[in-house]
C-alpha cells in the first residue's frame, strides 16, 4: 500500500524524538529482562522453582520465562 500523508514540521519532529525515545526503552527493556534471567537462573540452581515459573508462563500476557539447563531465558511475548 502506497500514499501520503501531510504533517506539521513539529509534529514530524515530535514522531522522530517519540521514535528514539521508544527504540531506547525496548533497549533498556531487553537488558532488564537479561539481567533477570541471569538472576533467575542463580535461583533456579538453588531452589526447585520451575513448577511455580510454569504458572507465571501461563498467567503472563508480556513475558515467558524457559529454562535452557539452569540457564533462564526471559523472551517478550507479542509486540512489545
Amino acid at each position: 500500500m502506497e500514499g501520503t500523508v501531510t504533517i506539521s514540521l513539529k509534529d514530524y519532529h515530535t514522531f522522530l524524538e517519540t521514535a528514539s525515545e521508544n527504540a531506547e526503552s525496548r533497549n533498556k527493556l531487553i537488558l532488564t529482562a537479561k539481567e533477570l534471567g541471569v538472576f533467575l537462573s542463580y535461583l533456579a540452581s538453588r531452589e526447585e522453582i520451575k513448577k511455580h515459573v510454569q504458572s507465571f508462563n501461563v498467567q503472563s500476557k508480556t513475558s515467558k520465562i524457559e529454562f535452557e539447563g539452569n540457564k533462564a531465558i526471559i523472551s517478550l511475548r507479542g509486540d512489545i
